[in-house]
C-alpha cells in the first residue's frame, strides 16, 4: 500500500457528500443523495442512489449526469419515488418506478416546483411553487416565452432581499396539488404569503404548512402551523401566540401532530424545542419544556451538501418518536415518548445530519459525520444499539490521505464558566518541536462547532498548524442561558471565552508556540476576528471572512440588518453610540495584525461594504492589510460557493498564516 499524503484544498473535488436517506415504507430499501463538486462547469451534481437494506450490497445509481436531483420521496406503497431534479433547466417534480426505467415529469411549472409530498393514498403529490400574485400554477416553461430585460426594482417593503435568493420579484410560495394519473394541477394556496409545504395527513384530509399571516410582515417574525383543507382550501392555523415553528409531522393515527419551535422568548437565540398538537382536543404541549436541550441539528460543517433535518419522527405505535437535538459539540437522536419520557437512541461523539426510521423494525439510516470522516450512512438498531456503517463513498479519499484527530478539551472561562472545544494538532508532530496555532470562531454566533469534519481545519492541520475551536457564550449547545448571554454583549464575555481557549492551549499543550498565533472566523466569526485584533497584538496574523466591522452601517443593509441588530445588540440607530461601541471599525487605529479580508461582493447578509470600510481605513494608516474580494460570491462561499471559489479561499487562507506564522 502507498504510503498516504496529505490533504490540500483540490481534495474538495474527491469528496462526497451524502445526504437525505430515505427508508421506504416497509423498511427494505433506502435511497439517498450524492453530492459532488464538478470541475469541469464549476458547480454541483446530485444524483439519487440505491440501498437494499436486506442485502446489504454496494450503492446502485438511479439517476445520471451533471444535474442536481435531489429531496427523494417514497410514494405509500414503495413502489415509486418522487423527486426534484434541474435537467429541464428549472426545479421540477419527477417521478421514477423503484423496479426501474425513465423518470417522468410532472410538473412543468413557470417558476419550477419543489418540495413533492405524497397524499397518503399514493394518487397526488403536493409541492410548492413560487408564483406573483398574477401567475397561476398551472403556466408551464414550455408556454411561457419572456425576454430578458433590465428593468428597475420596485421596494415597498423591507423584508426584500434574501443572501440566498437575492432580490425579491413579487414571488411568493405556494402549494399546489398535482395528479399522478393525469398530471393535473389545482393550486391550493394564493396571496401575498409564503406558505411552506410540511406534511400530508394519514387521512388525506390536511395538508400541513407553516406560514406568517401577519398583515405587516416586516414587523413580524413568526412562522404558525396551519392545517389546510385539501379540497375546500379552508385554513385551520394552529399556533397563534408568537412564535417560529416548523418540521410538522403526523402520528400514524393522526391523531396527534409533531413540530419543532419556540416562543420566541429569546429571539434567534431561543432553543427549538418539541412540541405536540391533539387534533381532538385541539391542546397543545411542549414536551421538552423541561429539558435545556436544543432540539435539531445545529452543527457546522463545510462539507454536506443537501442536509435536511427531518423532524418529528412517528413510531408505529403513534406515541412514542425519535428527533434530533444539538448537545455539547454532538447531534444527539433521542427517543421519546407522549408520557415524556426522553433518552438518546445514539449517543456518540459525532454530527447526525439527517436520519430516516423504520417505524415498524425500529431501525434507522443516519447520515454520520465525523472529524476524520466526511459522512456517510449508517444503520442504527434500536434496541441492540448495534451501528453498522452501510456506505463507503468517501472510502478511496480516506485510503489516500492523512487526517488529523481533535483532542476534545474542557476549560474554565474568566469567571468561572465551564467552556469546551477542540484542539487538532498538526499532521506528523515531532516530538519536542512547537508548531503555531490557528483559532477558528464560528459564525451565528448562535451555531455549534462539532465533532463533524471540517475541511478548512484539515488543510491548516496538513500545512502545519495546530488549529483551535471552541464554542464560546453564544454558542448553541450548551443550554439556553450559554447561548443567550452573547445578546447585547459581542466583544465582552464571548471574547473572554475564546481568550481563556487560547490561555488553555498555550498552557497546556506543549507543541503550541504562544509566539506564532492566529485567528480566522466568518460572519460572526469574522466580526470577533476584527474584535480580538483590536484588543490585543497577541496574534501574529488574522484573516476574517465575510464579517462585519460596523454595525451603525450594517443596520438596514443587511437582508436581516434592522432586526438582527435589534435582536442581538440590543440597539437601533436611536443608539448609535451603543452600535459604535461594539463596532471593530471604532478601535481600527489599534489594529497592528498582519491581516487578510476575505469578502463575497454578492453576500447580503454581511454587505461588501463591511470590508471595504474596514481596508480602507486600515490601508489610510498605512498597516499590513490585503483584500480579496470574491466576484458572484455570497455569504454560503465557504459551504456552497463555486468550487473554484472555495479552493481559492483555502489557499489564500493557508498562504497567509504560513507567510505570517512559520
Amino acid at each position: 500500500m502507498s504510503k498516504k499524503r496529505k490533504i490540500t484544498p483540490e481534495d474538495l473535488y474527491k469528496i462526497k457528500s451524502v445526504a437525505d436517506p430515505r427508508l421506504s415504507p416497509d423498511g427494505k430499501k433506502c435511497v439517498y443523495v450524492e453530492t459532488r463538486l464538478q470541475e469541469d462547469n464549476d458547480g454541483y451534481s446530485s444524483n439519487l442512489f440505491y440501498l437494499d437494506m436486506a442485502d446489504k450490497g454496494p450503492s446502485r445509481q438511479w439517476t445520471f449526469g451533471a444535474d442536481r436531483n435531489h429531496s427523494p420521496r417514497w410514494s405509500p406503497d414503495g413502489s415509486k419515488i418522487a423527486f426534484v431534479s434541474n435537467r429541464s433547466g428549472k426545479d421540477q417534480i419527477y417521478m421514477l418506478h423503484s423496479s426501474g426505467g425513465e423518470a417522468r415529469k410532472l410538473t412543468a411549472c413557470k417558476n419550477g416546483a419543489r418540495n413533492p409530498v405524497w397524499s397518503p393514498t399514493g394518487e397526488e403529490i403536493a409541492f410548492t411553487a413560487s408564483l406573483k400574485m398574477n401567475e397561476s400554477v398551472m403556466e408551464t416553461e414550455e408556454n411561457i416565452k419572456e425576454k430578458e430585460t433590465v428593468v428597475p426594482l420596485e421596494v415597498d417593503i423591507m423584508k426584500y432581499k434574501s443572501d440566498s435568493s437575492g432580490f425579491w420579484e413579487g414571488k411568493n410560495l405556494q402549494i399546489a396539488i398535482v395528479s399522478i394519473e393525469t398530471g393535473a394541477i389545482r393550486q391550493l394556496t394564493d396571496g401575498r404569503t409564503d406558505y411552506h409545504l410540511q406534511s400530508w395527513s394519514p387521512s388525506g384530509q390536511w395538508i400541513a404548512a407553516t406560514a406568517d399571516m401577519a398583515q405587516n410582515r416586516d414587523l413580524s417574525f413568526n412562522s404558525h402551523v396551519l392545517l389546510i383543507h385539501a379540497e375546500t382550501k379552508e385554513i385551520d392555523q394552529l399556533t397563534n401566540e408568537s412564535g417560529q415553528f416548523g418540521s410538522v409531522t403526523f402520528s400514524p393515527d393522526g391523531k396527534y401532530i409533531g413540530f419543532i419551535g419556540h416562543k420566541r422568548e429569546h429571539e434567534n437565540a431561543t432553543l427549538s424545542k418539541l412540541w405536540t398538537y391533539n387534533t381532538e382536543t385541539k391542546g397543545i404541549s411542549c414536551l421538552t419544556e423541561e429539558m435545556d436541550l436544543l432540539t435539531g441539528d445545529y452543527a457546522i460543517g463545510d462539507i454536506q451538501q443537501g442536509a435536511v433535518t427531518p423532524g418529528v419522527l412517528w413510531s408505529y405505535d403513534s406515541s412514542s418518536f425519535y428527533f434530533l437535538a444539538s448537545d455539547r459539540g454532538n447531534t444527539v437522536i433521542y427517543f421519546g415518548n407522549l408520557d415524556g419520557e426522553f433518552y438518546p437512541a445514539l449517543l456518540d461523539q459525532q454530527h447526525v445530519y439527517g436520519f430516516s426510521l423504520d417505524a415498524q423494525n425500529q431501525k434507522i439510516v443516519a447520515a454520520i459525520s465525523r472529524p476524520s470522516l466526511p459522512g456517510e450512512l449508517f444503520l442504527l438498531d434500536v434496541p441492540s444499539g448495534s451501528l453498522e456503517q452501510m456506505t463507503a463513498v468517501n472510502e478511496s479519499f480516506m485510503n489516500e490521505v492523512i487526517l488529523s484527530e481533535p483532542e476534545e478539551t474542557d476549560f474554565m472561562g474568566k469567571d468561572g464558566a465551564s467552556l469546551h472545544g477542540w484542539l487538532m494538532k498538526p499532521i506528523e508532530v515531532k516530538q519536542g518541536e512547537k508548531y503555531p496555532l490557528v483559532l477558528e470562531i464560528h459564525g451565528g454566533p448562535h451555531m455549534m462547532y462539532a465533532n463533524s469534519y471540517f475541511h478548512e481545519f484539515q488543510i491548516l492541520a496538513a500545512q502545519g498548524f495546530s488549529v483551535l475551536y471552541t464554542n464560546p457564550r453564544g454558542s448553541h449547545g450548551y443550554g439556553q442561558a450559554h447561548v443567550d448571554a452573547v445578546r447585547g454583549d459581542y466583544g465582552g464575555s464571548d471574547y473572554d471565552d475564546i481568550m481563556s481557549a487560547v490561555d488553555y492551549a498555550v498552557k497546556t499543550f506543549n507543541l503550541v508556540d504562544s509566539s506564532r498565533l492566529g485567528v480566522t472566523g466568518g460572519s460572526y466569526g469574522g466580526f470577533m476576528t476584527n474584535w480580538i485584533i483590536g484588543r490585543t497584538n497577541r496574534f501574529k496574523a488574522a484573516v476574517t471572512q465575510r464579517s462585519i466591522s460596523n454595525w451603525v452601517s450594517f443596520y438596514g443593509v443587511s437582508d436581516i440588518g434592522y432586526y438582527f441588530s435589534e435582536w442581538q445588540m440590543k440597539a437601533g440607530l436611536s443608539d448609535i453610540k451603543t452600535l459604535w461601541k461594539h463596532s471593530p471599525l471604532a478601535y481600527a487605529e489599534n489594529i497592528n495584525t498582519p491581516l487578510l479580508i476575505m469578502h463575497g461582493e454578492k453576500d447580503l447578509r454581511c454587505p461588501i461594504e463591511q470590508a471595504e470600510q474596514l481596508f480602507i481605513s486600515l490601508k489610510r494608516q498605512n498597516k499590513q492589510v490585503k483584500f480579496i474580494r470574491f466576484p458572484e460570491a455570497n455569504h454560503e462561499l465557504s459551504r456552497s460557493g463555486r468550487p473554484s471559489l472555495r479552493i481559492h479561499r483555502l489557499n489564500y487562507i493557508a498562504d497567509w498564516f504560513k507567510q505570517h506564522l512559520n
